[in-house]
């Protein structure tokens, strides 16, 4: 079992979790069940699965929650663009999201490399 907090590809989802969270909160007020929510709740989930990953007694179940956690980081990618395409997102403040998940992303798949070798 390891300290989550000291991965960072954990501090970096986290990080990208608190961007999102700032930036939801200029969508509609009538997405906030909608959009607004499945969005929040997605990026949640990638550095959650982290979390819970090593909290797991082996580097099958730690490499399992991070394969989980890059499904929800391309969840994530497709409700950037859900809320850039009517204009929800403006399209710098989406390009720069975007980048970030992508390094999440890149960061999760060397992590997952390490764990499976």
């Amino acid at each position: 079992m390891q300290d989550f907090r000291r991965l960072s590809v954990w501090q970096k989802a986290h990080e990208l979790v608190l961007a999102v969270y700032r930036a939801t909160q200029n969508y509609p007020k009538q997405e906030v069940y909608g959009l607004t929510s499945q969005t929040r709740r997605s990026f949640v989930s990638i550095p959650a699965n982290i979390a819970e990953g090593c909290g797991r007694g082996g580097d099958a179940d730690f490499a399992r929650f991070l394969q989980i956690g890059m499904g929800s980081a391309s969840e994530s990618e497709y409700h950037l663009l859900l809320a850039k395409d009517p204009g929800y997102l403006p399209q710098e403040l989406h390009e720069l999201l975007s980048a970030a998940t992508k390094e999440v992303k890149r960061m999760l798949s060397a992590l997952l490399s390490r764990v499976r070798s």
